[in-house]
């Protein structure tokens, strides 16, 4: 066996774990750590095959996380949920939620082709794919309904900027102290963004991408369209600037999506999300660092989630 870096070994359970349930004659020939996670360790298996091939599977591992066994039922309920919906998810091999078996709990999965791509190259034929895919999720119709979406950021919470536009942010901390409009509920991944999808790019025509994955099921849950269609315009306005995250809402109504019915309603999804990535600013642009994205240094992204949050005031509200 062959590790690519010493992050990337396994622990003696999860090891024995991971052996007993792959298939006759199997065994593990090499094991990489994958980046960009922030809640768990990531690692992809190579596995040797009784006829001399191989294949890989994914290791999902969350190390002193307080709700893993939340989200790891939430992920196995989603990744169950998925089969012969259309919808590209990893296939769920084994799952131990309460760590009974490996030193903590796991999730073990089929590795899907693809990467993240986040880089501004091609973004346009990109954002169009994110919408239909996004659509395509929330048409999705569970038999029982999974946990209601959690949202915990709240008008106390809500992190500032330096140097951002006192007036718009206050503005848009007062929309958050209203209660949350009605909605109709849909099946949400919740953490649905650039980073969470795979795309197949041919290396001489970006134009031509198509997605082949969406991961990290782990916040699956029901809720408000909206709240989805506002989380990822977040993120590719963080990662590609404003317009793109006043972009994402129509292209995912022209990909047949249905958002809120009213303006105000509307402008309460995407602006409690916005303001839910001002806490995590620094968490989630070091793996867009790690990942190539250098240019995204905290303070760069603070300034685009101030523009993006000055710009939903000034268009929507």
């Amino acid at each position: 066996m062959s590790n690519h870096d010493e992050a990337a070994a396994l622990r003696p359970l999860t090891l024995a774990w991971v052996n007993r349930h792959l298939k006759l004659g199997e065994r593990i020939v090499g094991i990489e750590a994958l980046h960009g996670g922030i809640t768990a360790e990531m690692r992809r298996l190579t596995i040797g095959t009784r006829d001399g091939g191989t294949r890989n599977l994914v290791l999902r591992t969350f190390v002193n996380v307080e709700h893993a066994e939340d989200w790891l039922n939430r992920e196995v309920g989603a990744l169950t949920l998925l089969p012969g919906t259309g919808v590209p998810a990893p296939g769920l091999v084994a799952v131990d939620p309460t760590a009974a078996h490996c030193e903590y709990p796991s999730l073990l999965m089929t590795h899907l082709a693809g990467r993240t791509v986040l880089d501004d190259e091609g973004l346009e034929a990109r954002v169009p794919l994110l919408a239909r895919q996004l659509a395509a999720i929330h048409a999705v119709l569970p038999a029982a309904r999974p946990r209601k979406y959690v949202a915990l950021t709240t008008a106390d919470t809500v992190v500032v900027p330096q140097g951002a536009d006192a007036a718009a942010w206050a503005a848009a901390i007062d929309v958050i102290r209203e209660p949350a409009p009605p909605f109709e509920g849909r099946f949400l991944h919740r953490d649905f963004q650039p980073g969470n999808v795979l795309f197949d790019v041919p290396p001489s025509r970006p134009a031509g991408a198509r997605i082949t994955g969406v991961v990290d099921w782990a916040a699956a849950s029901w809720g408000p369209a909206d709240l989805d269609v506002a989380h990822c315009s977040v993120n590719l306005a963080l990662l590609h600037g404003p317009e793109w995250g006043l972009r994402f809402p129509e292209a995912y109504e022209e990909a047949g999506g249905v958002l809120a019915a009213t303006a105000n309603e509307r402008l309460y999804w995407q602006v409690r999300d916005g303001l839910a990535s001002s806490e995590e600013v620094r968490q989630v642009s070091q793996p867009w660092r790690e990942a190539g994205r250098t240019d995204l240094t905290t303070r760069a992204v603070e300034g685009r989630l101030d523009d993006y949050v000055s710009a939903l005031m000034n268009t929507l509200g």
